[in-house]
């Protein structure tokens, strides 16, 4: 039905529940002017409720029992209180007279006074003083609602007073509940948000207390219609006579009730709930009875208010002793994420979660149960999106539903932002928890077809169950504080294990530049020393011809371990020189690069077998001498390790793709085992026996620093018999040729 179709939630909020222009016709209501204190407006049916001649521009003095009232007033005007309310008696009949000042003027209304109950007001006195001194009897939410129930039905008569509570979506639920079974029970039934519409709630939150006599009456107008001090219509939010939409009357009329009260219950500035009393037949409750109940009504909302502040603080203590202990743990930790790897259960009891997720730049760490990290990986990227620092929804599936969410794992989640640039994030998780609600009729409300702008109630008020599928428990307010509070912990953890981290590493340049020094200064000195052992071994072995076998054999020795020892020498004078160069950064020719590599290579291979596979090379970013020392170093290393096939391989391609250059060399030699693969490029770090293959230990480790001083990366890959394969990648640069 498209043209049925109406938004509702706009229709509510143009009823003009402020300002009907009509009051319950049970009393009477006067507008007197701000300044001249003449009448300005009257209800229609003022002359005959107070049985006098109600005219406009009269004074208040000038009607039965005005003098007493105008003399009570001008006390009034002196104090802040809102409302003025007092029993008089005039002409022969009792009146509750109760004044409000607005800025159209002071509005006095007038009600029929009924005599007290069992005859005496001193009859509630008692009953109310009984129910507040229960209020300091450590008394939990539910016997607290249930007192009250019980207390407002004895004080009012109502045959049902309901203690009626909202949840985050205005939702409310029937908590308590005190009757004498002439109207059905509403215990633990829900009620949708549209039964009272926003604007409805902000009226609640401005007048605490109203009451409808009778839900079947005709209204008195207000004449004139518009006030003369400012034009417009009369404000009644304030008034206690207050005309009702008809919207409303015909819900109690469907609901099977003929009258009502209703008590504000404001909880620290918010409408908390209600205290809803109903009758079948019409009943009345005089102003008096009423401002007790308003009174109860706020004793209980300080009291719901200490209640949940008490819950709030004992779960914040808890929350805080698990917070502390967890972050002492991370600060012990070597970083965050092992910290909270290592700590599941703390992670999890600090939102009460069944799952959680770490997603920062060390990884995903997780706790619980979690969804797969394709999904907490996509679910980081949409946090990272949201405008909020944190996010908080038991409905995920509702809320975004192009995520996907697993709902048995992840209906509902608590995240914090961590990063203001990369999608970091602390995650928690809560599975659906499926619940049957119980409503009190079908939550409909729909527009008339023939009167689209006429809105109608639900008429159903039968039980009426859903079942609620998912979503999760709700977070409380102190979930997201635990969860905010470990956020900013962790950045503080970070920031400062950064700092120790980087006093770590100045300390660290500091010794590598020392070392440095120190390599420099013993390899320098120690090349002569060397170079001589082995030039006078020479000559000696050169002079003495006549030398015995054994004793030349100590001299092949002693010459080959001192070139053995410069040539560790030169190496290391070669990596300590390394990071005491700047680059000199120029297009480089790898093909020129392994030619000369081949040509230094030419000795070691002229009795081998040797097949090179030099396929396509691209011209590459860097400083000449050190890349052509870097490919040397491999094209060595193959050279080396294929020494024990009969027809040495050795492979040499490179390309160009987005971002960088990559070059590798890989030969069919004796290959390694991967499970060392770490080891390859340390200093003096070796896979086979020197007696095997010779060297020093610092070629490997030498060309990966190369490479690290250029911005790129190397890798090694390799199998036992089956040769290895080093490749390493350099930077694009925004001069480097494209060729």
């Amino acid at each position: 039905m498209p043209e049925a179709t109406r938004d509702l939630d706009a229709i509510c909020a143009r009823e003009p529940i402020r300002i009907p222009g009509a009051i319950q016709p049970h009393g009477a209501l006067l507008v007197f002017h701000p300044v001249d204190g003449r009448l300005t407006q009257a209800s229609a049916n003022a002359s005959s409720c107070l049985e006098a001649d109600v005219r406009i521009g009269m004074r208040l003095c000038d009607l039965p029992g005005g003098v007493e009232l105008s003399s009570h007033l001008a006390s009034w005007d002196f104090v802040a209180e809102p409302v003025f309310v007092r029993t008089y008696e005039i002409s022969a009949r009792r009146y509750d007279v109760s004044v409000h000042r607005t800025p159209q003027g002071a509005i006095v209304e007038y009600e029929p006074a009924d005599p007290p109950r069992d005859g005496s007001h001193a009859v509630q006195y008692p009953g109310t003083r009984a129910f507040l001194m229960q209020l300091g009897h450590g008394q939990s939410l539910a016997e607290l609602c249930a007192t009250v129930a019980r207390h407002t039905r004895q004080l009012t008569g109502f045959s049902r007073v309901l203690v009626y509570r909202f949840d985050p979506e205005w939702n409310g639920k029937v908590i308590a509940e005190d009757g004498d079974g002439t109207l059905p029970s509403y215990l633990d039934l829900h009620f949708p948000a549209s039964d009272i519409p926003a604007q409805a709630r902000q009226l609640y939150l401005l007048n605490r207390i109203r009451l409808i006599r009778t839900a079947a009456y005709e209204p008195s107008p207000i004449v004139p219609d518009t006030s003369p001090v400012d034009g417009r219509p009369l404000d009644l939010s304030m008034s206690a006579l207050r005309s009702v939409s008809s919207v409303h009357l015909e819900y109690m009329r469907n609901m099977g009730t003929a009258s009502s009260m209703s008590v504000s219950l404001i909880v620290d500035g918010r409408l908390w709930g209600l205290i809803s009393c109903h009758s079948a037949q019409p009943h009345h409750v005089g102003a008096q009875a009423r401002a007790a109940c308003e009174l109860i009504g706020q004793m209980m909302a300080l009291q719901i208010g200490a209640l949940e502040r008490a819950e709030v603080a004992s779960r914040a203590v808890e929350l805080k002793q698990i917070e502390v202990t967890l972050l002492s743990r991370l600060s012990e930790s070597l970083s965050v994420v092992q910290g909270l790897r290592d700590n599941p259960d703390l992670w999890l009891k600090l939102a009460s979660a069944q799952g959680a997720a770490a997603v920062l730049d060390e990884g995903i760490v997780t706790a619980g149960v979690v969804p797969d990290e394709a999904f907490i990986q996509k679910l980081a990227a949409w946090i990272y999106e949201q405008t909020d620092e944190v996010v908080a929804t038991e409905r995920l599936g509702e809320l975004a539903p192009e995520l996907g969410a697993p709902e048995d794992v992840a209906s509902g989640i608590l995240a914090v932002r961590i990063s203001q640039l990369r999608a970091n994030c602390l995650i928690w998780f809560r599975p659906e928890r499926v619940q049957l609600v119980s409503w009190g009729g079908e939550p409909r409300k729909v527009a008339d077809v023939q009167e689209p702008e006429r809105l109608h109630p639900r008429q159903s008020f039968g039980t009426w169950k859903q079942l609620v599928k998912g979503r999760s428990l709700p977070w409380s307010d102190i979930d997201v504080l635990g969860a905010n509070d470990l956020r900013n912990a962790i950045l503080n953890v970070v920031l400062r294990q950064a700092e120790e981290r980087s006093k770590l590493i100045e300390e660290l340049q500091r010794s590598n530049k020392e070392l440095e020094a120190f390599s420099y200064s013993v390899s320098h000195d120690l090349r002569a020393p060397f170079r001589h052992i082995v030039g006078f071994s020479e000559l000696l072995r050169d002079r003495n011809g006549d030398m015995d076998e054994r004793s030349q054999h100590y001299l092949a020795n002693i010459i080959d371990a001192a070139m053995s020892a410069g040539r560790l020498v030169d190496d290391l004078l070669s990596f300590s020189q390394l990071g005491r160069h700047s680059l000199a950064l120029a297009n480089v020719d790898v093909v020129k690069l392994v030619e000369e590599a081949r040509r230094t290579l030419e000795t070691e291979q002229a009795a081998r077998k040797v097949h090179w596979d030099v396929g396509p090379l691209p011209v590459v970013w860097g400083d000449h001498a050190m890349l052509r020392q870097a490919i040397l170093n491999l094209c060595s290393n193959a050279l080396k390790y294929t020494r024990t096939c009969e027809e040495a391989v050795i492979r040499i391609k490179g390309e160009k793709l987005q971002g960088e250059t990559v070059i590798s060399i890989g030969d069919n030699g004796v290959g390694f085992d991967m499970a060392y693969v770490g080891k390859l490029f340390g200093v003096f770090q070796r896979l086979h026996r020197a007696e095997e293959f010779e060297g020093t230990g610092i070629g490997l480790a030498l060309t990966k620093r190369i490479i690290d001083r250029h911005g790129g990366w190397i890798k090694a890959e390799g199998e036992l018999g089956k040769g290895a394969t080093f490749t390493f990648g350099l930077p694009v640069r925004d001069k480097e040729a494209t060729t």
